[in-house]
């Protein structure tokens, strides 16, 4: 069979491209400007070339601070637009702010505007042609995927919800049930004798295999499986797939054979990452509390007036190795919230106080938890500690749970800053999933990506 080639590009693939072409669409409109115009407060020459890094690493940070580089909404242009201008903005102030590392300023404060409207045109001409061209249909990765009739709406809705380009165009059904779908109505199942013809129409470039046990994998499916492996498709294991395009661990699709899915990164026994790991946690602890000193008296008003009651509480929560400990807060509930029991906070809790939402909102109600980290009950970054009763319940029910456990809890998390806010059981496993993935893929660099997702979430008032 000969296969037509499919142009598509990876999650990876995507992201390095917008950082690359991002910089050098700025760059190049700001020569262009340069050569055209009497514009000479930002030079591109050999003599000047920190400039360019500078402005380079700047907008490579804040760009990623208001998500520029967030798949599903680079694709939306009305998104883009409005994040666009909030990095821009950014970026030129923090640019004209360290004349030591840039220009200083001109005289002629006019070439300020230029150089800010460079950057805004080159980023929303650049920004449109990815959104008409790479975020196009024919760039999509078209996929056929081999599951259970009972898997099927799960694996497609995460797998597409997390990578907008990736399109399931067929799936074989291993069950002896019968799809199906209320939700999904534009791919159809394909039969043992129809899979050449699909693989080549749709131009195929993956199959992703979900069948549990090589359940219902006859050896017909095994030897048309190995022909299309030698046409050069390619085929994979869904748990893998899952993990790379949604940066979770599938919690709910892993057996009992616990090391084969979690080969725990080497960060967590490597003594120099703990100690700079322990370090950072030191130093973030100790410019969040003052800056929370500096917000105090505001803190201390709204709560005379809009919360009215103890301005802190403390409640126990599950360390690592699961022992306890009392995490500190900024109050944000009523006055006795959970007289009738312990119960999850919910998104829109009315137990929750006007002050207490804004507190939440801004994450503010976090910064006395910083005193939890200088005591080394918990890091910085982490999975957030759960309360004893919940950890009952939630680790009878999910498989793994425990796991989190084998670090320390921390004020954010790769699940805090992924995730939505967790009100029940289905909440607790898409978070763990998070906390799974933070833990087998443990590193500095990771570290980094959350404290900066982190700042888009408080940017953006996102908090619970």
């Amino acid at each position: 069979m000969d296969k037509k080639s499919n142009i598509h590009f990876d999650i990876s693939e995507r992201k390095v491209l917008l950082r690359i072409l991002d910089i050098v669409s700025v760059l190049a409109l700001l020569y262009l400007v340069g050569q055209v115009f009497d514009f000479d407060y930002f030079k591109i020459n050999s003599r000047h070339w920190v400039w360019s890094i500078v402005l380079g690493l700047y907008l490579s940070v804040f760009a990623t601070i208001f998500e520029l580089y967030n798949l599903q909404k680079a694709s939306k242009f009305e998104v883009v637009v409005q994040n666009i201008v909030l990095t821009s903005s950014v970026t030129v102030l923090f640019y004209l702010l360290t004349p030591f590392f840039t220009p200083t300023l001109p005289e002629n404060r006019l070439q300020i505007v230029y150089f800010y409207i460079s950057i805004n045109v080159a980023l929303f001409l650049w920004r449109y042609a990815y959104i008409v061209l790479v975020s196009a249909p024919r760039f999509f990765k078209r996929v056929l995927l081999i599951a259970n009739e009972s898997d099927i709406d799960g694996i497609v809705s995460s797998l597409q919800k997390s990578d907008p380009n990736y399109k399931v165009v067929g799936f074989i059904n291993t069950s002896s049930e019968k799809y199906i779908s209320p939700h999904f109505k534009d791919f159809d199942e394909v039969k043992m004798k129809d899979i050449d013809g699909l693989v080549e129409s749709n131009t195929v470039s993956e199959i992703v295999v979900a069948t549990p046990d090589s359940s219902g994998m006859t050896v017909s499916l095994y030897n048309k499986l190995i022909a299309l492996l030698e046409d050069g498709v390619a085929i994979r294991e869904y748990t893998q797939v899952y993990e790379e395009i949604t940066h979770r661990v599938p919690v709910q699709h892993v057996d009992k054979d616990f090391y084969r899915y979690f080969p725990f990164s080497r960060s967590n026994q490597n003594k120099l990452y703990l100690f700079f790991h322990r370090l950072l946690d030191l130093l973030f602890s100790i410019v969040g509390l003052a800056f929370g000193f500096v917000l105090f008296p505001l803190i201390l008003i709204g709560n005379m007036f809009a919360n009215k009651g103890p301005l802190f509480y403390t409640q126990v929560r599950v360390g690592i190795n699961g022992k306890h400990f009392r995490i500190y807060k900024l109050r944000s509930m009523v006055i006795d919230a959970e007289k009738s029991g312990a119960q999850f906070a919910t998104a829109k809790d009315t137990r929750v106080t006007r002050f207490g939402r804004f507190l939440r909102k801004s994450r503010f109600d976090e910064i006395p938890q910083f005193i939890n980290v200088i005591k080394g009950e918990m890091s910085v970054i982490g999975p957030r500690p759960e309360r004893p009763v919940f950890v009952k319940e939630l680790s009878e029910a999910i498989p793994f749970y425990e796991v989190r456990h084998l670090v320390k809890p921390g004020v954010t998390g790769w699940a805090q800053v992924n995730a939505k806010y967790g009100s029940s059981e289905e909440d607790a496993l898409e978070k763990l999933q998070y906390d799974l993935y933070y833990i087998k893929h443990r590193s500095l660099f990771l570290d980094i990506s959350i404290v900066v997702k982190t700042l888009s979430t408080i940017i953006f008032f996102r908090g619970q």
